[in-house]
């Protein structure tokens, strides 16, 4: 195994216990941010177009279950001194193989969809600059030489601007279509219409639910939280990271539910549903509404992308780390190691090739399916991990950690298994 002793913090001596305090906060922001993209938004907003206010339950449980997620990933973290690849390692070998084939067929087609994503609504706000690809190509390129060049402390500043810009728009939307309070309220018992259960089960599952929520971890030490001595901060960090996550969620529902659901309009799956979202509101509100819009929706899409640039590659690293530690040498900062550079560069360039072509079909099959598999893998790895003698007895799961965690597992399994069901095979 190779030396991580830059992830390692000494744990001979009790540590110090910081207490919670705002000023500490990013991580959280950061992990929740990535996690949250475009097309979790439009799955928001046609559950509120077909349901109303029937499903906010549902967003308010799947807050809860990534909470619960994020926090033991952290946990690991700060109460091991070891990274979660390193603990996922310690399960076998096949943990290894799941990994690596996941990392590299998703982050191929992930970077294509990203750069998508982020290219929408830039071409809608400027619609005569440039063609589609080479606005995605050029949100590619930025989020590369932006990671690239930076370190944690502006990566994770940036982040909170964008996530800043994001909350302004979708709080202002909300309000702007007056929503109806007392149905709101009545949305927190939970109830399921006919034909609701997959929207609620994407409800609970899916916003916010990547493999960026592995990241955390890497993020938390990232910030120089190195030991359990800041257990309290990173709960405290991780909270507000997804009471925000909420909001946001809250505030889509709000408007599917009120501007959509009362006018029986229907819009697109996918990002581009977000562009008929633009459209509707141009027509009720005027143009500045619609470009806010468009404005929050870039900021959704391009704090995935590097979100996703920066805290996917630096598990990549740490995997480098353990079988060729020459690409990941003690001593050279995760994000500056050529492991790193390495992963930037596949999910930058290789996936550029897709906006040119339509996806392969045996591609996104893979994808779909590898994809499907990791959040199972995740939650249930947790479980596994932090009930063994490979976590110290004081920072091990008790019952409402298992029990979310449960949830959880069982939730992204029958997720994985519609998922699958649902590919085009």
């Amino acid at each position: 195994m190779a030396d991580t002793t830059e992830e390692r913090p000494g744990l001979t001596a009790a540590p110090v216990m910081r207490k919670a305090s705002w000023r500490h906060i990013g991580p959280g922001i950061v992990v929740a941010a990535t996690g949250v993209g475009a097309g979790d938004l439009v799955a928001t907003l046609i559950a509120g177009s077909k349901f109303g206010y029937t499903l906010l339950w549902a967003a308010v449980v799947g807050c809860l279950v990534k909470i619960s997620l994020a926090e033991a990933a952290g946990r690991w973290h700060l109460a091991t001194g070891r990274t979660l690849f390193d603990g996922w390692r310690s399960l076998g070998r096949w943990t290894t193989v799941y990994f690596i084939g996941y990392v590299i067929v998703w982050g191929f087609v992930y970077g294509a969809a990203a750069m998508s994503s982020s290219a929408l609504p830039l071409g809608a706000l400027f619609p005569d600059a440039m063609d589609l690809k080479w606005w995605g190509i050029l949100c590619g390129l930025v989020g590369l030489v932006f990671v690239w060049f930076n370190r944690y402390a502006v990566f994770e500043k940036v982040m909170t601007v964008l996530v800043g810009v994001m909350f302004v728009v979708t709080v202002y939307l909300a309000v702007r279509v007056a929503p109806n309070l007392g149905d709101a309220f009545a949305g927190l018992a939970p109830v399921l219409p006919d034909g609701s259960l997959v929207y609620t089960l994407g409800l609970i599952g899916g916003v916010g639910g990547t493999i960026t929520l592995a990241a955390y971890g890497y993020w938390v030490n990232a910030k120089g939280w190195k030991d359990a001595g800041w257990m309290k901060v990173m709960r405290l960090d991780n909270r507000v990271a997804y009471l925000t996550t909420g909001i946001f969620v809250v505030a889509m529902l709000f408007v599917g539910a009120e501007l959509l659901h009362s006018s029986g309009i229907a819009i697109t799956k996918g990002d581009k549903g977000l562009l008929d979202l633009g459209t509707i509101l141009e027509d009720r509100y005027g143009a500045a509404t619609a470009k806010l819009f468009l404005i929050g929706f870039f900021a959704t899409s391009f704090t995935s992308l590097i979100g996703v640039w920066h805290g996917v590659s630096l598990l990549f690293a740490d995997f480098v780390a353990h079988y060729r530690p020459s690409l990941a040498p003690a001593g050279t900062p995760r994000d500056k190691s050529p492991a790193f550079r390495a992963y930037l560069l596949w999910l930058t360039f290789p996936p550029i090739a897709l906006l040119f072509l339509d996806q392969p079909f045996g591609l996104v099959i893979v994808y779909g399916v590898i994809g499907a598999f990791f959040m199972p893998f995740l939650a249930l790895t947790l479980v596994w991990l932090l009930n063994s003698s490979r976590t110290p007895r004081e920072w091990r799961n008790g019952l409402l950690s298992n029990g979310m965690l449960g949830v959880a597992g069982l939730l992204f399994v029958v997720l994985c298994v519609q998922q699958v069901r649902e590919l085009p095979w």
